[in-house]
Parts: structure tokens; C-alpha cells; sequence
């Protein structure tokens, strides 16, 4: 069987790649008496009086809303609520298994930025965090935004900002090993959607300047009539070279490629007009921009994937668990700039040791990931000053 067909038969099989589990005895009437009625009311009451309680008294402060409205489920588009589940599912299970926080999946049936903003905020009040997932640009920007300033917990997208840490990460090795800065790189991103908007905002936190995005129209100058919002913000601060054209122009002397976007786009002969020795992170899922062997022919001195199956697993794994375990046992009231740029600093590390051009990040199933990353983010939680225990 291939993977894909063993896949669905463990699906099948599975019936749910998560459960509800008991943390208390319920054998006697005492046990009864505790956990629920009379005794629970006590609970209630201790909450009533201070709502921060939740989080002492009830599982809240380990629990992670994990949420999709099915509009962008991996590469399969808009499939809706119902065939996202599996991949909450699975990333509920991801957050388990790797830094222990209790994750339960929600999949809302509206493509409406109001309605689906009036559902989540509503529901806030039960999660210790908010993990967006799988919702279509532009709209995930205005919901993710509109939630921040509506929640007094972290809200976080993980297909923008989870992302944008793991390759800020990477990226840092990379560099590191062909002799360049972040300062004075010239960086392609090609796709301007959530993702690659999310990996240009972080890298320029991180110091970049020299910023090109791509799109299926071209280079993203300011002015144009095809940008959205987001698209419009982030043309303002990139393409200082002011160039015009596709992706062949923006990758001329460039030194460091970043796909989010689509198989197949990437040649190698465009790899061949970079300039000496360039990095390459191909990250479109299952196919990538550019197999690794072809990019490697063509000149490429690292080269990065979302695969598995290659060396140099660029995967939101590394970073999302780490995150929230941080942001849940501080109590953060978001996850910011800082917290996020601590988590890419704490995950290059982990690999500097150990660099090669086979080796820019630590393996996803690598244990001290989660511990390193959210032991940076409760440091720079405190040192802002958005934790709260």
C-alpha cells in the first residue's frame, strides 16, 4: 500500500485520533459528590468571584482551541469544515504527543469574517489559547486580527506565523553556513498569501531588508490593482529594488528562495541565476517548487523541504507545541513578535552544534524542541510583559 491508501485504512481503524479521558475517580458516591453535584457548585462559585480561577480550577489552562473553517486544508483547497476534522485532529493529537497540551478540535461551517469572529470570541472563555488553522487569505488575517484585540488569550495562526518561525529558523542556519546575513540577504518569497505575507513580516523583525514577494501575477509592487490588503501593507516595505516581471526576474542574483506556493514553479535554471551557492526552501506540500536533486545540480548549497522524506524538514511541528506550552504556562495573554522570534532563535540553536547543509534544524521528532522553545517564549512572555502567572 502506499502511504495514502494505509493512511485512510489507520483512519478508518482509528475512528478519531483523540479521546476524552478522565482525569478523576467516579467508583463511589463520594467521588460523585466531588466532581459533580453537590460539591462542584463550590468550584462555580470561586470562578464567579474571580474568573482567573478557571484556570486553577478547571482544565482550562491546558486546553488549546484548535479551529478551521475548511476554506485552505493543505493543498486540497476548499473542502470544508467536515473533511478539515482529520487534520485537527491529527494536530490535536501533535500537541499531545509533543509538549503534553490538551488540544480539542472545532470546524465552523461559515466563510462569514463576522459570524465566524462572533463564534470564536464567544467560545474564548473555555480555552487557555485559540490555534487557527486551515482558514483561506485573505479572510484569516482580518479573523486572526479581529480576535486578537476580542481575547484576553493567545491567538495564534499557524499556517502564517508557525510557519514564518520554523523557516526564520532554518533560515538562520542556512545562512550561517554560506557565509551570509540576515541583514544583507536577498531574499524571494514566492506566494503572497498567508504564509509567505507571515514569513516576510517575521524575517523583517528579524532584521531582513531586502524582501521580494511573488505571486501568480508577478512581483508584488506597490500600486498594483491585484493585491488585497495584506498584499498592499506588505508591498510598501519590500521590492526596494522596485524590479517588475515573475519569478525568473525577482530570483536574478537573489540569494535565498522561499516557496509557499505551488508545485513544479521553480526551474532549475532559475536556481542557476541566483546568485553562488544559493538556499533553497521549496516548501509546497506534497510536491515541492523544486525536488532537492535538482535544486542541488543546479548550485544550490542548502536545501530545505516540508517533507519528511528529505533532509532539512522545514514543518510547524517543531514550533506550535513548544509555543503554546510556553504561552499556557505563563498564562500569556498573546503570543507576540518577541515570543515568536525567541522561539526561531531557541530552535536554531538547537541544530547550530550539529550544522551541515544535511542538518539547519533539529528533527521534528527531535524531544528537546518543545522544552527549548517554550522555555524562550515564557522568557520573552515576562520580558514584555504579557504573562500572567
Amino acid at each position: 500500500m502506499t502511504i495514502q491508501e494505509e493512511s485512510l485504512q489507520k483512519h478508518r481503524e482509528w475512528k478519531g485520533k483523540i479521546e476524552v479521558i478522565s482525569r478523576v475517580p467516579v467508583e463511589s458516591r463520594k467521588d460523585l459528590a466531588l466532581c459533580y453535584t453537590p460539591g462542584v457548585a463550590q468550584a462555580c462559585l470561586a470562578i464567579k468571584q474571580d474568573a482567573q480561577e478557571s484556570y486553577s480550577l478547571t482544565r482550562r489552562g491546558n486546553l488549546v482551541a484548535v479551529i478551521t473553517d475548511g476554506t485552505a486544508v493543505l493543498g486540497l483547497g476548499d473542502i470544508g469544515p467536515e473533511a478539515g476534522m482529520p487534520v485537527m485532529e491529527g494536530k490535536c493529537a501533535l500537541f499531545k504527543a509533543f509538549a503534553d497540551v490538551d488540544a480539542f478540535p472545532l470546524c465552523i461551517r461559515s466563510k462569514d469574517v463576522e459570524e465566524t469572529v462572533r463564534i470564536i470570541a464567544a467560545l474564548s472563555g473555555s480555552f487557555g489559547g485559540i490555534n487557527l488553522e486551515d482558514i483561506a487569505a485573505p479572510r484569516c488575517f482580518e479573523i486572526e486580527r479581529r480576535l486578537r484585540a476580542l481575547c484576553d488569550i493567545p491567538v495564534f495562526h499557524d499556517d502564517q506565523h508557525g510557519t514564518a518561525i520554523v523557516v526564520a529558523a532554518a533560515l538562520i542556519n542556512a545562512l550561517r553556513l554560506t557565509g551570509r546575513t540576515m541583514e544583507r540577504a536577498n531574499v524571494v518569497i514566492n506566494g503572497a498569501g498567508s504564509a509567505g505575507i507571515a514569513i516576510a513580516r517575521h524575517l523583517m523583525h528579524m532584521g531582513a531588508k531586502n524582501l521580494t514577494l511573488v505571486d501568480r501575477f508577478g512581483i508584488l509592487e506597490e500600486g498594483m490593482a491585484q493585491l488585497n490588503d495584506a498584499q498592499r501593507e506588505i508591498a510598501r516595505v519590500t521590492n526596494r529594488e522596485h524590479r517588475s516581471g515573475g519569478l525568473a526576474q525577482a530570483l536574478s542574483g537573489a540569494d535565498v528562495f522561499i516557496g509557499v506556493s505551488a508545485p513544479g514553479v521553480l526551474t532549475g535554471e532559475m536556481v542557476r541565476e541566483m546568485a553562488p551557492r544559493p538556499v533553497v526552501f521549496a516548501l509546497a506540500n506534497p510536491t515541492p517548487e523544486i525536488m532537492p536533486d535538482e535544486a542541488l545540480a543546479a548550485g544550490a548549497a542548502v536545501v530545505g523541504t516540508g517533507r519528511s522524506d528529505f533532509c532539512n524538514q522545514i514543518n510547524n511541528v517543531l514550533a506550535f507545541p513548544g509555543i503554546f506550552r510556553g504561552a499556557l504556562d505563563c498564562r500569556a495573554s498573546c503570543i507576540n513578535e518577541a515570543m515568536e522570534t525567541a522561539a526561531s532563535l531557541a530552535l536554531s540553536e538547537l541544530a547550530a552544534d550539529a550544522l551541515s547543509p544535511e542538518y539547519i534544524l533539529p528533527d521534528a521528532l527531535d524531544p528537546r524542541c518543545a522544552r527549548a522553545v517554550a522555555q524562550a517564549v515564557m522568557r520573552a512572555a515576562r520580558q514584555t510583559g504579557v504573562a500572567r502567572a
